[in-house]
């Protein structure tokens, strides 16, 4: 795999213990830097500084000389005996929506920013990704137990539907002033449980700009007294869910088939092997557990740098591909009349810029800021397309020739530095190891003495 565009590397690090921050656009040109990984570090991050109107103390943050400290990370978490740092990079070449975003990515794992950054450069010839993403509606759940006449008891809570939502509004009076707030309420019958018949509720809540999960699971806690007299039955549980469809989030790609082939390939050759590859992964569930994997890839690592909750997202996005019974490729891949490869990714990503630990963590603030998103509805087109972009560099990849050789070479790296070799010698140790195919700790090892 030719990583024409890699970023490994990563311009600062991350420490985790999350938090959530306000972004506020001050990009002045393009996502696009030829040879951004050809730069130092801090080169990089002095780069990312003109470009996103970053302040001296922001840098700092960045390049760890401040950052999270032991008494922040304290008041985030239990039992706190330190931090724990992650390379932080910056994927380039995105444009979302005719808008150029330079996309801060927290990950250890070698090749997935030069891969995204690849591939957003691919998609610029095709015009760059769309994407769009509904209201941030999230749901919760309020679970109601030893009911006698389960069809009866729905019907009297949906008759109190509006005095029910009203009750759930008035436990976040701003939330509401900022247009959020209860849209609506929806009554299950579970008829044949391990529990017996049971009722479920759904409170769908607009979050705004947060994720969502304290102001859903307040107002269903509020909510359940009056659900169990209403329903005459006993509550149990009440808290949001994960599986978020109400929340989902969309990109697309259109990419010309010459845009496609790397040397000694031909474009629709590419582009049918792709397809061909997805179709594997459609039918599959062993196939798309690694599909997904990939796209989760870059989903994540964006998700760690801005301080949101993945296990959240990861839970939701499994759910969703599996929500026709079978687990499935939560993307689609096929070809157009053009001859164009056209590329989908709908799923569901509960994400905010405000709300949980927001001023807990400066490092997160500083990558929304980097992001330059204004709405947690940007934030997850951002995201969706960063993902989509994941997908579309590992099907290329495997099309071509295989994903290993590209990511050995930046794992050979990895391995140089875990045996130990200076910096002068990190490339010179990798690329021995490359051209043995040999890429181990003890062989690493094994060249660091000989060549030391």
């Amino acid at each position: 795999m030719v990583l024409e565009e890699p970023t490994t590397g990563g311009c600062g690090f991350f420490f985790v213990c999350f938090g959530f921050g306000r972004g506020r656009s001050a990009i002045s040109v393009g996502s696009r830097i030829p040879g951004f990984y050809k730069l130092t570090p801090a080169e990089r991050l002095r780069e990312v500084q003109a470009r996103a109107g970053l302040t001296e103390e922001e840098v700092a943050i960045l390049s760890a000389a401040e950052g999270l400290d032991l008494a922040q990370a304290d008041r985030m978490s239990e039992n706190v005996v330190g931090t724990f740092a992650l390379p932080l990079g910056i994927a380039v070449n995105f444009q979302i929506n005719g808008q150029d975003r330079l996309v801060p990515m927290v990950i250890e794992e070698p090749s997935v920013v030069a891969a995204a950054s690849n591939a957003a450069k691919i998609v610029r010839e095709g015009g760059g990704f769309t994407a769009e993403a509904t209201a941030p509606q999230m749901i919760g759940q309020i679970q109601v137990l030893d009911v006698d006449d389960p069809h009866g008891a729905r019907l009297r809570l949906m008759a109190e539907r509006e005095a029910l939502l009203a009750v759930a509004n008035r436990q976040d009076p701003v939330l509401v002033e900022l247009g959020g707030g209860a849209r609506d309420m929806e009554v299950r019958v579970l008829a044949d449980t391990l529990a017996g018949p049971m009722l479920v509720v759904h409170l769908i809540y607009d979050c705004r700009d947060a994720m969502g999960a304290n102001a859903v699971n307040t107002a269903v806690e509020a909510l359940a007294p009056l659900v169990g007299e209403i329903a005459g039955g006993k509550v149990l549980l009440r808290i949001l869910s994960n599986l978020a469809d109400r929340r989902l989030a969309r990109a697309r790609a259109v990419i010309p088939a010459e845009a496609l082939a790397p040397e000694g390939f031909q474009g629709p050759e590419v582009a049918e092997g792709i397809v061909q590859a997805y179709a594997l992964a459609e039918v599959d569930p062993y196939r798309a557990a690694t599909h997904n994997k990939g796209i989760m890839n870059g989903i994540d690592a964006v998700l760690v740098a801005t301080g949101n909750d993945w296990r959240a997202v990861e839970a939701g996005a499994h759910a969703y591909a599996a929500r026709s019974g079978e687990y499935s490729s939560l993307s689609v891949w096929e070809s157009d009349t053009d001859g164009n490869l056209v590329g989908t990714l709908e799923m569901p990503l509960a994400v905010g810029i405000v709300g949980g630990a927001t001023k807990a963590h400066p490092a997160a603030r500083v990558a929304l800021k980097v992001l330059g998103v204004r709405s947690a509805q940007e934030l997850a087109e951002v995201v969706v397309a960063v993902g989509l972009a994941q997908n579309f560099a590992a099907l290329r990849a495997l099309a071509t020739e295989g994903i290993q050789r590209g990511h050995m070479q930046l794992h050979a790296r990895s391995m140089a530095i875990a045996a130990g070799a200076p910096g002068s010698l990190v490339d010179q140790v990798a690329g021995r190891m490359v051209e043995e195919g040999v890429i181990r700790l003890d062989r690493a090892e094994e060249l660091v003495r000989e060549l030391s």
